[in-house]
């Protein structure tokens, strides 16, 4: 037995630390896989119960449907969701193997002609969709759907024949850039931070922050939203902060912000968590279902982030 007044095992946070009242609202309101993620990135958890939570999403083409990603609803495969099951596996250390071979095929069959994805592909027509996500017959290319798969394939060393050509459209897009929004740069990030070429993603994320800066797409300081406008087409509150665009301090994005407008951004994150332990989704809220699945993806994400910079041990 243990003493009394011994201290906690080390994978329990302290009662009522940001840590532990997130844990709760994980228990209280999340999906399965999400319950794992956090076990995973936080309690000890293994990686094999997320693989195996993952797997539920999965598809006979390869790709990744039932709602992974919260805002597509149904059973049908989509390029979001694939890109969702990368960024899970990526976090556990899985993200290569057979199961990323699949993946990769799957990429292949649903690319457009120059060889990268779209966002959604029709197929979604006829399932609840929300409804600032337009469903096309023939859908165009995109870097918010190609950059992310992209890069997150290039940080875990996968080779295949799809990436050549879908690495030349994120080269082409990103370095075409002029008028952008938050999510579209996000996604122009995380290609930037795994993209082979060192110098030449340097050289594109400079550029990128000029441009974030010029465009007020950052909100620099918390304080002051009303100086910083919300992209055309988001929700009213919808700012994006530095802390969105760097996730880490090692991130190509953590140069485009001084110490203090990070420091500020991170404080803002911090007191971001609401009384029952979750952060808030700042998008727009359709329906209550996806709200409540993408506020528990939100509440790891904004740990995740304070975990990064040293917030807090956990």
């Amino acid at each position: 037995m243990a003493e009394t007044g011994a201290s906690p095992p080390p994978s329990t946070p302290p009662a009522r630390s940001p840590l532990f009242r997130a844990e709760q609202f994980v228990w209280l309101t999340a999906r399965v896989l999400e319950q794992h993620l956090f076990a995973y990135r936080f309690l000890r958890g293994s990686p094999e119960a997320v693989e195996a939570a993952l797997d539920a999403y999965r598809n006979e083409d390869g790709g990744y449907g039932h709602a992974l990603e919260p805002d597509l609803r149904g059973p049908v495969s989509q390029p979001l969701h694939t890109a969702h099951a990368l960024r899970v596996l990526d976090a556990i250390g899985r993200c290569g193997g057979q199961r990323v071979e699949r993946v990769c095929r799957y990429l292949t069959s649903v690319s457009t002609p120059d060889g990268a994805l779209p966002a959604i592909l029709p197929g979604q027509r006829g399932y609840p969709t929300a409804p600032f996500v337009p469903v096309v017959d023939d859908p165009p290319s995109d870097l918010l759907a190609t950059g992310p798969v992209v890069g997150l394939l290039h940080r875990n060393e996968v080779w295949h024949a799809w990436l050549f050509r879908a690495t030349d459209f994120c080269w082409q897009a990103v370095e075409s850039l002029e008028k952008s929004h938050p999510y579209e740069v996000q996604a122009a990030v995380t290609f930037l931070d795994s993209a082979p070429d060192r110098p030449r993603a340097q050289a594109a994320a400079d550029r990128l922050g000029r441009l974030v800066r010029e465009q007020r797409l950052a909100a620099l300081d918390p304080g002051r939203l009303d100086a910083f406008p919300v992209a055309s087409g988001y929700a009213p509150g919808e700012h994006h902060f530095p802390h969105d665009f760097a996730r880490s301090p090692d991130s190509l994005a953590r140069a485009w912000f001084t110490d203090d407008e990070m420091t500020r951004s991170l404080d803002h994150l911090a007191a971001g968590q609401e009384e029952d332990g979750g952060w808030p989704v700042r998008w727009r809220r359709w329906a209550p279902a996806p709200a409540l699945e993408a506020r528990s993806l939100v509440t790891i994400e904004a740990l995740c982030t304070l975990r990064a910079y040293g917030r807090f041990v956990g």
